[in-house]
């Protein structure tokens, strides 16, 4: 069974333009979240889903350069985007990565793959169902077949979030989370504000070159200071795209 990393990325933001190209640590937030797609146990190919605006010729030059395939299609359907990848580069199962958490953990990402391949009977399988994780560093795999499904009769904000459909509708498609203890989803670890920015680079600096998310955890428990730098950010509603 085939699993394609497939991450999401253009530079059009509303809060902060450009965020997946931004330097963080001395390297491009998109040659991290690539890295940590790259370096996770069970995952088949790594591909860059963009969109075909000019704005993101830049997101798809970089990722070629980085040895990665990329797609390319439409900017506000990302659902049919995600579709387009798995027709383009066909597999039994995609993993969904967002090029805004550049502090994803490669073993996290594994085991996701690898819950799902011990039971492939799931169309879903991610780490947000009940959330215990900092945000930034989900993981979410769906099989081919079910995304494929949806793509036929998703609407709204559905074809925006990729996946929300399938959690959405329990009745139709069967789902598996996975929780991690303790729960650590108060901190924020994805790239969305000039705030996330400034937690980030501090963060990254205390890290030194560690990026489990153990460690992730442990350095903010100990660090209230950067915790504080983006505690006050408020993530964007499914409505608010």
């Amino acid at each position: 069974m085939r699993i394609n990393a497939v991450i999401q990325a253009r530079t059009g933001s509303s809060r902060l333009p450009g965020k997946v190209l931004r330097t963080l640590g001395g390297r491009a937030v998109l040659d991290r979240v690539v890295d940590a797609a790259r370096d996770a146990p069970g995952i088949d190919r790594v591909l860059v889903a963009t969109s075909t605006a000019p704005g993101d010729d830049a997101v798809a030059e970089q990722s070629a350069a980085l040895g990665v395939d990329v797609v390319r299609g439409s900017e506000d359907d990302v659902l049919a985007r995600f579709v387009q990848a798995a027709d383009e580069y066909p597999c039994d199962a995609v993993v969904r990565l967002t090029a805004d958490c550049p502090l994803l953990d490669p073993e996290l990402v594994g085991l996701v793959a690898a819950t799902w391949r011990n039971a492939p009977g799931h169309d879903y399988v991610a780490t947000t169902l009940v959330r215990t994780l900092p945000r930034g560093l989900d993981v979410e795999l769906a099989r081919t077949d079910a995304l494929q499904a949806l793509a036929g009769t998703a609407t709204g904000h559905d074809r925006i979030h990729v996946m929300t459909g399938l959690y959405g509708d329990p009745d139709r498609f069967r789902c598996l989370g996975i929780v991690v203890a303790p729960a650590a989803d108060d901190l924020r670890v994805t790239l969305d504000t000039a705030e996330d920015a400034d937690l980030l680079d501090g963060l990254v600096e205390a890290l030194d070159g560690r990026r489990d998310w153990r460690s992730v955890v442990s350095v903010l428990r100990s660090r209230p200071d950067l915790v504080a730098r983006n505690a006050h950010v408020r993530q964007k509603t499914l409505a608010e795209g």
